[in-house]
């Protein structure tokens, strides 16, 4: 396959399901989605039954580390190599130029491969391929368990490119009907429609020279305002941070044995500009399960004095939170005992620039004194205001961040605390189309 060592690329060879193969049934969403919400899962399980499907390539992360994982990850990897000898999936080499509808908006990527070994998300890095967010090593193991000895990777990954002067993805879009169509469907479950179309050589060249002249120096010091020397940041994680990261632990433990050609240092990714029309950021809101503890005092011990104000709906908690200004941080704040009871909390004195790292920081440490049997991060409104009227749980509201400013506050101030915004909704993220040969 094609490297361009410079920009940290590789043009790869792509799997994709045969003429005949239901896509509907084919493509299921990101196994990191739904994750409190079994019932969205048995649904695709439904909906798939025995048909050729990226569900049964994947271990959807609601059965993460429960009873028969085991056995899942072998059923998993005994189907990969089933689907190739049974040429269920068929190779193309080049880039693939893909579109996402949904609900009216359309966002734009290019399929294409990262060198593993320009990807450091440790803490402080300053790689040409970053994580946006903190990375929790915790979370590596048991997904290294399902990579390791797969035959095949199958990204949900999404990696942003900050190109205001759309000299990259957006070519290929202006070019989109001289393109060769690869694939036109709609997804289940009302997650809108895809389309995929091969990259022809001229416009590979193309991409090539966007990725480099974003990546030249004095232009990249020249937008972030930044000294010359400083390194270079033309890849940040969008979606799917600890999947990548998953793929860097397993390269650097199969790296020592196996030499540096090896396909899987390298990991299949779309990329997408951060200043797509069709993109837009959403907070990750965090819910509590099993609360045992006093979250306000624990609020007040992290962080020093904070407020709750009670409300009397979900929609004015949103409009506080959402609406916040001055040095004091919002969240919203619902359930924590029996019925819809709605407040926000001021926090006076944050330990962190956004209400959301403050938060964070605070919930780590009730959770490490066990104050709640566990948390999850959910998408939407209406999914934190169900799951936080429950009893014993207790959801948090958190605001969001403007996607402009993502690249120069990693730039300057480094990973954002985890999990501080999604890339649209639950419904919105990456479906499992194309797959890649790692071993």
């Amino acid at each position: 396959m094609k490297i361009i060592h410079d920009v940290g690329v590789q043009v790869p060879q792509v799997l994709l399901p045969r003429a005949g193969v239901d896509l509907n049934k084919w493509a299921v969403i990101a196994c990191d989605q739904f994750t409190s919400q079994p019932e969205y899962w048995q649904a695709v399980e439904q909906i798939v039954g025995p048909a050729p499907s990226t569900l049964h390539l994947v271990l959807p992360e609601v059965y993460l580390e429960q009873p028969g994982e085991a056995e899942r990850i072998r059923r998993i990897q005994a189907t990969m190599q089933q689907y190739l000898d049974e040429t269920i999936l068929q190779p193309r080499d080049g880039l693939i130029y893909v579109e996402r509808t949904f609900e009216g908006r359309t966002r734009r990527g290019i399929m294409l491969c990262l060198d593993l070994e320009h990807y450091d998300y440790t803490r402080g890095s300053t790689s040409l391929i970053r994580a946006s967010e903190g990375t929790i090593v915790e979370r590596l193991p048991p997904r290294m368990k399902i990579r390791r000895g797969a035959a095949l990777e199958l990204p949900h990954i999404l990696v942003l490119i900050d190109d205001p002067s759309c000299t990259v993805v957006e070519q290929l879009a202006v070019a989109r009907d001289r393109l060769e169509p690869l694939y036109a469907f709609d997804l289940m479950q009302g997650s809108g429609h895809l389309c995929g179309y091969a990259v022809s050589k001229a416009l590979e060249a193309g991409v090539v020279a966007g990725l480099r002249g974003l990546a030249r120096p004095e232009a990249f010091a020249s937008k972030y305002g930044v000294p010359s020397d400083t390194p270079v940041l033309l890849f940040a994680m969008g979606d799917g941070n600890h999947s990548l990261a998953t793929a860097k632990a397993v390269w650097e433990e199969l790296k020592p044995t196996v030499g540096m050609d090896h396909p899987a240092r390298y990991a299949l990714v779309e990329i997408e500009n951060v200043h797509d029309e069709g993109l837009e950021f959403e907070p990750i809101h965090r819910i509590l399960f099993g609360l045992r503890k006093d979250i306000l005092a624990a609020l007040e011990a992290s962080c020093g004095p904070v407020n709750y104000i009670p409300v009397p709906s979900a929609g004015m908690m949103v409009r506080r939170v959402d609406e916040q200004r001055g040095p004091a941080q919002l969240v919203g704040m619902i359930g924590g005992g029996s019925g819809r009871n709605y407040g926000v909390v001021e926090i006076v004195r944050p330990g962190s620039n956004l209400p959301v790292g403050t938060l964070q920081a605070c919930l780590d440490s009730f959770l490490r004194d066990g104050g709640a049997e566990k948390i999850d991060y959910v998408h939407g409104s209406e999914v934190i205001c169900e799951l936080g009227a429950q009893e014993g749980n207790l959801g948090f509201y958190v605001p969001g961040m403007h996607k402009a400013d993502l690249f120069k506050t990693v730039i300057l101030d480094g990973a954002l605390p985890r999990k501080t915004f999604s890339m649209g909704e639950a419904q919105e993220k990456r479906f499992y189309m194309e797959a890649r040969k790692i071993i």
